[in-house]
């Protein structure tokens, strides 16, 4: 009998998280999507030198783009390339994706939004969100449930 390979996952395969997106926005829908990435940035990204935070999805001439993603470059990364951190990002969707998000954004007044960036099969992979905006509102009655969440644990826990 051969010995069986056993794979030595380093870390977790996610590279960048949006936190801010779930307290800002109901999400109704999520879509796996690929980018178009120069070389740079994939060295940077396997450094985990990536941030979601402040970036946003339009869509333009039937394609999704990704504006305001930040990759810091790394120093050695390249000699004869010119980075550009906050460069717009093709997403990389299929059609019939495309066309139910195209829908929803421009009739249904929903809203597209990166939620982490990860690893998968060696191909870094955006989770796009198809979000509704929370009003203050919202946001409070959200909170006031974490909150008797939270407390109905420690009363469970103290009984």
């Amino acid at each position: 009998m051969g010995k069986k390979k056993t794979k030595a996952k380093s870390s977790s395969s996610t590279i960048a998280l949006n936190k801010k997106a779930r307290h800002d926005y109901f999400i109704e829908d999520r879509f796996e999507a690929g980018l178009a990435l120069q070389g740079w940035e994939v060295k940077s990204l396997r450094e985990g030198r990536a941030q979601l935070s402040e970036s946003y999805i339009v869509i333009k001439n039937s394609e999704a783009w990704l504006f305001g993603f930040h990759i810091s470059p790394l120093l050695s990364a390249s000699t004869h390339v010119t980075p550009d951190p906050t460069r717009t990002r093709k997403l990389l969707l299929h059609r019939r994706e495309l066309d139910k998000l195209i829908g929803a954004v421009e009739r249904k007044g929903y809203t597209l939004i990166p939620l982490a960036l990860y690893w998968k099969k060696g191909i870094a992979k955006l989770e796009v969100a198809l979000a509704r905006g929370k009003q203050s509102h919202d946001k409070r009655a959200a909170e006031k449930d974490r909150e008797w969440a939270l407390n109905k644990q420690r009363l469970l826990r103290g009984h």
